[in-house]
């Protein structure tokens, strides 16, 4: 999240001023604890906001071993069973006036990319769903990468493909201030009463990349405008309930998320004790005034000495009332009870919140405690596989499979290919339609993966119709028969909605051979 420097400075740099003493862990059984544990290394679990990228920016540490500060390193990431952090690329809101985002963010990427270059039998860099699961399969830590805040697009869609291509796979549009792309929950200046003119072309462009729309941080205008656009279901990276922080903008109400469990789409629970409860929200209210006030008075700056100083007397005077693990729990309960548990996963803002994380939830090595109370409250090993990871998978899997589909609307059919296993190629066609000429899939992709289906978009109504299901297979190009209605290549993930409501057969979609 990083929060910006006047409103954070009270919580970084004082990471372990009342952390390390965390007496606070809920009453878990031996044999829950093992249960979760053992959860925890076979689920694929998926964090979708992890600020390693601006910690290593603001101070340089080898997180690829043990590491006495912040919240992520790798040895603590295999303890806790975390598969795929999404780390963020973040750049300040104060930047979209100041100018430099596009070169903070490349250079943020850089980062990651050399800390997977130092460390390949360790990390490797995750660009879709089936990366993610081959880099758990070889024991590896996949890094994804999201950026939080739009403003290094400057306005320019071609930005999109270039961060695209650098690997970014969801986009905040906004963060602490309102920006070129939409307005944001912090800022009372709603220049645009939702998303601006570009904004909007923005989601269509990141629908056509695939990359995921993460609406954290946007105002809610801007929600539901981002929803009603967008074409696939859209995420919130890093949020959490409003209905437990009354008035508290940057949480999601009650309606947005079941409006976010309509479009198919899944909020991210963080875990900052001020996004969980009433109370924290307001001591926190009330610190942010009094230190504004003092900066005022004395006239230092917010980033001086004395202003840290200041903060640590005021923490050690005033009790932070730290958030528990039922906590964050309570907030799972709330989506599932507003929808069901294939909306809600984990974006717990590690080394972005600073030392304001819940007792028992300091850092990447505590997921199988959140994972004991969960299996204490009743939700069975796959509902949380769901809640761990897959339901994020899934999300992420719609997403690029609707930009596959996109970007076969103009292409000629002949220039689509199919390649297969063991280095054997031939056209689809040529096997199933008696024809010549089509046949190679996109690179790096297998038959497994596509079926020629001879279904009607009349089926789509039965489906999440923000999916686009018709629009999709509309794009897809169309294969001369030999006797029969021609077929359409499409990706296995379009009809999977399809499959799973029982609604196609193996007539209706033949896998491709």
């Amino acid at each position: 999240m990083r929060f910006s420097t006047l409103l954070m400075s009270g919580l970084l740099g004082l990471a372990c001023f009342s952390a390390c003493a965390d007496s606070h862990q809920p009453e878990i059984s031996d044999e829950v604890l093992a249960r979760a544990t053992k959860l925890a290394q076979s689920a694929l679990i998926v964090d979708t906001h992890i600020d390693v990228p601006s910690r290593l920016h603001d101070g340089w540490s080898d997180v690829t071993q043990a590491t006495a500060e912040g919240d992520f390193d790798y040895p603590r990431a295999v303890k806790g069973g975390l598969n795929l952090p999404f780390m963020s690329i973040y750049t300040p809101a104060s930047m979209e006036a100041e100018g430099g985002s596009f070169q903070l963010a490349n250079v943020l990427i850089d980062s990651m990319e050399a800390l997977v270059g130092r460390a390949p039998d360790k990390f490797v860099m995750v660009l879709g769903p089936d990366e993610a699961r081959a880099a758990k399969a070889a024991g590896k830590i996949g890094i994804a990468l999201g950026m939080e805040n739009g403003t290094p697009i400057e306005g320019k869609l071609e930005h999109l493909q270039f961060f695209y291509d650098r690997g970014i796979r969801y986009i905040t549009l906004s963060h602490a201030l309102s920006n070129h792309i939409a307005d944001s929950s912090y800022d009372t200046n709603r220049q645009w009463n939702g998303l601006s003119p570009f904004g909007r072309e923005v989601v269509e462009e990141m629908n056509r990349l695939g990359i995921m729309v993460d609406v954290s941080h946007v105002s809610d205008d801007a929600f539901y405008q981002a929803v009603e656009i967008s074409k696939v279901p859209v995420i919130a990276s890093h949020s959490s309930v409003r209905h437990f922080t009354p008035g508290f903008e940057r949480n999601m109400s009650d309606e947005m998320i079941q409006r976010l469990a309509k479009s198919g789409g899944v909020i991210q629970i963080n875990f900052g004790s001020l996004f969980l409860r009433a109370d924290t929200n307001e001591w926190y209210k009330v610190m942010v005034a009094a230190r504004t006030a003092w900066l005022e008075e004395s006239g230092n700056a917010a980033d001086s000495e004395a202003a840290k100083s200041w903060s640590k007397a005021y923490w050690a005077e005033n009790n932070f009332p730290y958030a528990t693990i039922a906590d964050v729990a309570d907030h799972i309960d709330r989506v599932v009870k507003l929808s069901s548990h294939e909306h809600v996963g984990i974006g717990s803002d590690y080394d972005g919140v600073g030392d304001s994380l819940p007792h028992g939830l300091k850092d990447v090595s505590t997921y199988p405690v959140l994972i004991a109370e969960l299996l204490q409250r009743g939700y069975s090993e796959e509902q949380l596989a769901a809640i761990l990871g897959g339901n994020l998978m899934r999300v992420w899997a719609e997403v690029e499979a609707f930009a596959v589909a996109a970007s076969m609307s103009s292409a000629n059919p002949a220039s689509i290919y199919c390649s297969f296993l063991g280095g054997q190629s031939r056209s689809v066609t040529d096997a199933q339609n008696g024809a010549a000429g089509l046949c190679q899939l996109p690179s790096g992709e297998s038959c497994e993966e596509w079926a020629l289906y001879r279904g009607s978009c009349a089926l789509s109504a039965e489906i999440n119709e923000p999916f686009a299901f018709c629009e999709a297979i509309g794009n897809s190009p169309v294969l001369p028969a030999s006797g029969g209605e021609p077929r359409k290549l499409v990706p296995q993930a379009l009809l999977a909605p399809l499959r799973k409501q029982g609604l196609i057969n193996a007539e209706l979609a033949e896998p491709v051979q």
